[in-house]
């Protein structure tokens, strides 16, 4: 099978790609730390080759010299020497290995490590337009294929090289007439092979495509959701059915490759056995004219077996180091994605914050996807966004916001935000209120920047949040969205992301006031009790409290309610409104609610519609007014009637 096809790779990647030098320049700087290792790992390799040369040159002086001259003491020293090499080679072999095992896996922590850091780093727009499967593929495959490219590929082509030459200079000096016999067979193969390799490099396409999609469903049915909504709406035997089949494909394929690839070297083993008898034919001849010893046929017809494997592998060598500098390229391609969102030269620290946030003619649009992650990570068609009110996960110990409205590409930047301004003071209760899709959830989360404004600025004690550096912005403000995200760990761990120093009785602290101690405390394991893939071992209402005992912990300056108390029935709303509104005493707060406890208690209350404020003002100021927020707040009284009366 040629290297590049057991190696894993797509063949697919390098058609009509031409590799820059750039690439090659930047694979060598990252290499250059292990440059030490590289330089032993090909010595030894070189040490290998040549050290392979001598038992068919021993066996030649035994047969020559020892046996006809019954030289038993050389023949004692000779054998010797064929134990030597081989103990000798088998050191080379370990020491290959080794230098192989530490420049693999030190380059692949490099890589992961830089692109993990980088990713992390990107702002929520990245994150919106790509596809989480291709970037866990960039961390593992790729980056297993570039470690490849300086281990298995480099090492390959070099031992081929090195092997080829030494071994055809070898053949050359003993009997030229002999060589040349060898080298014409190689057609014989080398042309078959090529088809053959053309024909696996289809199969293998079509089979990554199949396994693409069968690891794709996998993916899908076996997270939490998924699996509710088969069993919601799904039929076993159905998914069962579909997944056999492209199972089936993957199964037959790899019969097919099987077979080309046993057939590879069937053909292989048979033009080799072909050479070997050719060399004994015509050697034989020689060695009956005296022209040539018995023991330079027997070392030639040694060394013909060795030139046939690293012909036939050089002549794949451009696909094998194309592929694999591809798959840097690819690695490259991530970590040169440019982060939009990044701190300034000379940005300052948020010190003491108070809490005073102001918007000063806020224009804003969602990233186009060009500008927010490369097209070869967004797999599918681009997605015009959630709605107002959709939330992502939290984030460095609070909750981020979703990304609320996004146009599609097609349609060009939209603006969603238009010409906004605004002063929340430190320690009031904003309550924003607004349509579906009016841009409330995409105003709260320009306070954090998780986005960064087309216009104006958004101000926090005075600060343009851009002249502000990230880490200190984010710590003052804590977020509890719709939904809140848990990782699938610990109830003490998903606690302690927002202050990996906090005490247990800090952590209890919050957890009495967000009113979620008692349900923590008969659970199996208490705080040490692991909550699942996004919670799903606690209900929306216990995810709620234990996301806002998390913003409480934090203890931050300015906190961002997106419906937090919506999943919470009316008794645990009464409990955490009260515990909300001691702790945050003080500290500004921005209320998305529908709920009206809340906006009645608003100091002021924001109305957004179509991306423009359009009332601002006291509750019964805006109800006696009769515009938006009327109508808006009738609609509210008849839903909590009707849910009252139900």
């Amino acid at each position: 099978m040629p290297p590049h096809m057991a190696m894993g790779f797509d063949p697919a990647k390098i058609k009509g790609v031409e590799v820059s030098k750039g690439i090659v320049r930047r694979v060598v700087a990252l290499a250059r730390p292990y440059r030490s290792m590289i330089v032993g790992f090909l010595l030894t390799i070189v040490l290998a080759a040549l050290l392979d040369l001598v038992p068919p040159l021993v066996f030649r002086q035994i047969i020559d010299t020892s046996i006809p001259s019954g030289n038993g003491a050389q023949l004692n020293w000779l054998a010797l020497a064929v134990v030597g090499v081989a103990v000798v080679s088998a050191g080379l072999s370990f020491a290959e290995r080794w230098w192989s095992a530490r420049i693999g896996e030190g380059l692949i922590f490099d890589l992961r490590v830089g692109l993990f850091d980088h990713v992390q780093r990107m702002p929520v727009a990245f994150f919106t337009r790509t596809q989480t499967g291709a970037l866990i593929s960039r961390l593992n495959n790729d980056v297993i294929g570039a470690q490849r490219a300086v281990t298995s590929t480099l090492g390959a082509v070099m031992s081929n090289v090195i092997v080829l030459a030494t071994t055809l200079t070898a053949m050359l000096v003993l009997e030229w007439r002999l060589t040349l016999m060898a080298l014409i067979l190689l057609p014989v193969f080398v042309l078959p092979a090529k088809r053959v390799g053309r024909r696996m490099q289809a199969m293998t396409r079509e089979g990554f495509d199949h396994n693409s999609h069968m690891n794709a469903t996998m993916t899908e049915r076996f997270n939490v959701a998924g699996a509710m909504l088969v069993k919601l709406f799904g039929n076993y035997e159905r998914e069962s059915d579909e997944f056999a089949d492209r199972a089936g494909r993957v199964r037959d394929i790899g019969v097919r490759s099987a077979m080309y690839g046993r057939t590879f070297f069937i053909a292989l083993s048979l033009v080799a056995a072909l050479g070997t008898a050719v060399v004994y034919w015509v050697g034989g001849q020689l060695v009956i004219s005296r022209a040539i010893s018995v023991g330079t046929l027997v070392a030639l017809a040694a060394y013909v077996t060795r030139i046939y494997q690293p012909l036939t592998s050089l002549t794949n060598a451009r696909v094998d180091i194309m592929t694999a500098l591809v798959s840097f390229d690819r690695v490259f391609e991530v970590l040169d994605t440019p982060n939009a969102i990044v701190d300034r030269p000379g940005a300052v620290d948020l010190v003491d914050p108070a809490g005073r946030v102001r918007f000063e003619d806020v224009w804003f649009h969602y990233p186009t996807g060009d500008e927010a992650a490369p097209a070869s990570l967004e797999l599918v068609a681009p997605a015009s966004g959630g709605r107002d009110g959709e939330s992502l996960g939290e984030v460095a110990g609070g909750d981020a916001i979703g990304p609320g409205e996004q146009s599609a590409d097609e349609r060009g930047p939209v603006d969603v935000l238009h010409d906004v301004s605004l002063e929340i003071l430190p320690g009031q209760l904003v309550a924003v209120v607004g349509p579906s899709g009016a841009g409330k959830s995409t105003l709260c989360s320009l306070v954090p920047r998780l986005y960064d404004v087309s216009a104006g600025a958004v101000r926090v004690d005075g600060h343009d949040v851009r002249d502000l550096t990230q880490e200190t912005l984010r710590a003052a403000v804590g977020v509890v969205s719709q939904d809140p995200h848990l990782f699938h760990e610990s109830v003490l761990d998903n606690l302690r992301y927002a202050r990996p120093d906090a005490t247990m009785q800090d952590i209890e602290a919050a957890c009495r006031a967000a009113q979620i101690h008692d349900v923590i405390a008969v659970l199996p394991d208490g705080y040490d009790t692991v909550v699942g893939e996004r919670g799903y071992r606690l209900s929306g209402g216990e995810k709620q409290r234990l996301a806002i005992a998390r913003m409480l912990l934090k203890d931050p300056a300015i906190v961002i309610l997106d419906e937090a108390t919506s999943h919470l029935d009316s008794e645990n709303e009464a409990m955490v409104q009260v515990a909300l509104g001691t702790a945050l005493a003080g500290r500004t707060s921005i209320v998305i609610a529908h709920r009206l406890s809340t906006i009645a208690a608003a100091d002021q209350i924001i109305v957004i519609d179509q991306g423009r404020v359009v009332e601002r003002g006291r509750h019964a100021d805006l109800i006696g007014s009769g515009g938006l927020y009327a109508d808006l707040y009738r609609i509210l009284v008849r839903a909590e009637q009707g849910v009252l009366s139900g």
